[in-house]
């Protein structure tokens, strides 16, 4: 809701909901985001893990992604409180399959290791855009190369676990760019990656450079599949959470349950 996401109809017909922790306001101003933004945030609810699990409980959900805002004024922004959401889904829900959409936590490994240590399924962390508009679109305290690093070390301290990113199309990068990209987050190991495009939430974000043809989607999914991404989602409308149950991901999940 906070992000204006087109598709809040869709995931939550189908049993998929994303959730929002840590509150509603972000330590950071990126270019592109519709969540308001303050210096320093309100102090964290320390309820918030529980009252998150009993609400997937409630609502009998089979695939849930947690997300957040950054919090870089907290000391260890936010990681335990991101550990301690997935620990209570576990305890309510131990059947319902959980992907975490974490910020980068300024690269701090230690902190990005809270949240593998927890084991959701999926753990997710977007570069949003093409290395040359980085600075343009995101928040100067966040990183192309960053990124990539937090994705990396994921891999290099559980090498099972399934990681996944995301990139906005449509402010102004080249095909080209987009296959680096592509080719960057293979070289990390990223398993899946969704592809979507930027729709500016109001007069003061980035404006559309450019509308992609579904074609063109079709084409960078065919392009990334051959880079051996194990799933990719790739149209106008998707997000970084669209259909994130989508079959082919619970299916692959449940394989490496059965094979555990």
């Amino acid at each position: 809701e906070e992000a204006h996401c087109p598709n809040i109809g869709e995931c939550w017909g189908g049993g998929t909901a994303t959730f929002m922790v840590m509150s509603d306001i972000c330590t950071r101003g990126c270019r592109f985001c519709a969540v308001n933004t303050k210096r320093i945030g309100p102090p964290l609810d320390p309820n918030e893990p529980t009252k998150l699990a009993q609400t997937i409980a409630a609502m009998e959900l089979n695939y849930v992604v947690v997300t957040s805002v950054n919090r870089d004024d907290l000391d260890d922004q936010g990681a335990a409180h991101f550990a301690a959401c997935i620990s209570e889904i576990r305890k309510s829900s131990p059947s319902t399959m959980v992907e975490v959409l974490i910020p980068d936590f300024q690269g701090q490994t230690h902190l990005v290791d809270m949240v593998v240590e927890a084991q959701p399924e999926v753990i997710a962390h977007n570069i949003e855009t093409v290395q040359r508009l980085t600075p343009s679109v995101r928040d100067p305290r966040a990183g192309y190369r960053q990124s990539l690093e937090v994705l990396a070390h994921i891999k290099a301290a559980d090498p099972e676990r399934a990681t996944k990113s995301s990139i906005m199309l449509g402010l102004g990068e080249t095909e080209q760019e987009v296959l680096e990209a592509m080719g960057d987050l293979r070289a990390v190991g990223t398993d899946f990656l969704t592809l979507g495009q930027y729709l500016k939430p109001s007069n003061k974000h980035l404006s559309v450079k450019e509308f992609i043809t579904p074609e063109q989607f079709d084409r960078y999914r065919e392009l990334g599949e051959g880079l051996g991404f194990r799933y990719i989602a790739s149209g106008p409308l998707v997000r970084s959470s669209y259909k994130a149950g989508e079959f082919f991901i619970r299916q692959q999940i449940e394989n490496n349950r059965k094979r555990a």
